[in-house]
């Protein structure tokens, strides 16, 4: 087996940089549809520090980059009380979906930075090119439905009972791991990750290598 210890570097170097806008954006739209849990707990800030969780945010995407050669990973959550979020469960799912739209925004940033740099500065083209791929494979991972990524929130927004919400949760784990070693969804994001970079980097110009 093969050890890329330089891709698993990269991957995680990336997840740092692409979780900070993540979970601020949830506790932005939290914070704005009333909920100051986040404010409070320190969360709406930029700051990576805020928002890394050591175990999801760096051993676990390294070790999954390393020998699985697929990618699994998270930052730390952003705890919001529904009660204080102006239209409750509908306002959770808005919290919830402001993350992947965050990994959408920021997949475009990647690619204008992979464009102007491609002549200029090749290596930091060559690393926001790899984030723009990244950023919209995490997006659709977290929009996989199952807890305790965001998607699991659309459950709720369809009124699941919280009681099969949490015996769901108890096994998340577990089923992502499933889903992403056993089956072949990690693959089909990825594919859609990539056609969607292609896509986002031939629309600014984009003439380089894949």
């Amino acid at each position: 087996m093969h050890l890329d210890f330089q891709y698993a570097l990269t991957n995680v170097l990336l997840l740092w940089i692409l979780t900070a806008p993540h979970e601020f954006s949830h506790a932005w739209v939290a914070t704005q549809l009333g909920d100051d849990t986040p404010r409070l707990q320190g969360r709406v800030t930029l700051n990576p520090l805020a928002h890394v969780d050591w175990v999801g945010t760096t051993i676990l995407p390294f070790i999954s980059s390393l020998l699985m050669g697929g990618f699994l990973g998270w930052g730390k959550p952003v705890y919001t009380t529904t009660s204080k979020l102006r239209g409750g469960l509908n306002g959770l799912l808005l919290v919830a979906l402001a993350g992947p739209f965050s990994n959408v925004i920021m997949a475009v940033i990647l690619g204008l930075i992979a464009v102007v740099c491609q002549n200029s500065a090749p290596w930091l083209a060559g690393f926001a090119h790899r984030g723009v791929g990244l950023s919209l494979y995490l997006a659709l991972f977290n929009m996989l439905p199952v807890p305790p990524l965001d998607g699991s929130k659309m459950l709720l927004a369809l009124r699941v009972p919280a009681v099969i919400y949490q015996e769901i949760a108890r096994a998340g784990f577990l089923v992502l791991m499933v889903l992403i070693v056993a089956t072949n969804v990690g693959l089909y994001m990825s594919a859609w990750s990539y056609d969607g970079a292609n896509l986002i980097l031939s629309t600014l110009g984009w003439h380089g290598g894949a």
